[in-house]
């Protein structure tokens, strides 16, 4: 084995045992930690094994297919959510959230992406290196998972395997290869995408385990194929400038979608829509129609038959205004659903209200009614 080979062979034999360390015995390599620890390991890697440039071919036309592969599947990822429905995400737009949990993500991304950058150029398409480097980056991404997952049952194991473990094999192999072939700037930018946007949306699609590990699954290999084949075109059939500009422009009515999709279901906004899960509003509201919630500021000019929207605890009900009396200064609210017998047993206070509904649109959310009560 040559001098280089054997440097790198022992260079990442010293991260697979620290990083064990940190799996079984304490997990430390969190946040800044982990940001210090990757930028010791490229010193390190610079002083002994030296830094290669990125310089391939084909890495702006690369960029830009990964920009396209990442508008058509979060077009379709939040289809999919009016099926599984949506969830809202905390929010890290504090200082504390961005400072905590935003930049220290994205610098570990990009460092990651430049280690394994390294690794692969030292490597030289030596099988056992390429491999070593895969298994490195699984472990840095499990590693803290395998300290806090207490695998009490064999659901425990599972979710770990499908949500965690398998994904992480899947990126890992994916982004090598992106790597190996056009550099390290493509692999950044997915994983950038593709870990961030949780941190950064109001809302995302909430698929339950099984679905959700097979898009984890799968989306990293396809991006890897969609490169191989465009790398495998003659050089003539890579997509010019003009084509690139026209395929961008074909995804700008998805990226519209997208938009309007979290603007009308994140309930941020002075509109949202909800679907409809019971038949207490037939005839008027059916099971599985979607209806427009407007927000309202204040309750004083809502009126007795008006479909209003009102939180009781984690649920969202949407039934008529029947009634309505002032106590003492405060406003209390009465309502029953059309098709309900009697009304709702308990008064509404202000705070409990959302807003009024006045569009429908039949049918749409049927999907999402039926996928919940599976």
């Amino acid at each position: 084995m040559k001098i280089g080979y054997r440097r790198l062979l022992i260079f990442q034999i010293i991260i697979f045992i620290i990083l064990l360390l940190n799996s079984f015995v304490s997990s430390i390599l969190t946040g800044y930690k982990l940001v210090f620890f990757l930028s010791g390991l490229l010193l390190i890697f610079k002083l002994f094994l030296g830094f290669e440039k990125d310089r391939h071919r084909y890495t702006k036309d690369i960029l830009l297919e990964v920009v396209i592969f990442l508008l058509l599947f979060f077009f379709f990822y939040y289809i999919l959510g009016f099926i599984v429905t949506y969830v809202r995400t905390p929010s890290y737009y504090s200082l504390y959230g961005i400072f905590n949990y935003i930049i220290p993500l994205v610098i570990t991304i990009c460092l990651k992406e430049i280690l394994r950058y390294m690794m692969i150029v030292k490597s030289q398409g030596n099988k056992l290196l390429i491999i070593t480097t895969v298994t490195l980056f699984v472990l840095l991404d499990i590693t803290n998972s395998i300290y806090y997952n207490h695998f009490v049952n064999n659901y425990d194991v599972f979710l770990f395997v499908a949500l965690t473990f398998l994904p992480a094999i899947s990126t890992n192999i994916a982004c090598s290869f992106i790597t190996y072939k056009v550099g390290y700037k493509p692999a950044i930018l997915y994983q950038l995408a593709i870990q961030l946007f949780p941190y950064i949306l109001p809302i995302i699609p909430n698929p339950n385990e099984y679905v959700e590990s097979v898009i984890r699954l799968l989306v990293p290999v396809i991006l890897a194929y969609r490169i191989n084949v465009l790398l495998k075109r003659d050089k003539r059939e890579i997509p010019t400038q003009d084509q690139n500009k026209r395929r961008i422009g074909s995804l700008v009515l998805p990226g519209i979608i997208i938009v309007f999709l979290v603007y009308m279901t994140s309930g941020y906004f002075h509109y949202y829509a909800v679907a409809i899960a019971s038949d207490s509003m037939n005839p008027e509201i059916q099971k599985g129609d979607v209806v427009i919630i407007e927000k309202i500021d204040g309750v004083k000019d809502l009126k007795l038959g008006q479909i209003i929207a009102y939180k009781y605890g984690d649920i969202l009900i949407v039934h008529r205004l029947i009634n309505k009396l002032e106590v003492d200064g405060e406003d209390y609210f009465y309502t029953k659903g059309d098709a309900n017998e009697i009304e709702d047993g308990y008064p509404i206070t202000e705070d409990m209200i959302v807003g009024i509904v006045n569009v429908k649109v039949p049918y749409l959310g049927l999907p999402t009614v039926l996928l919940n009560e599976l």
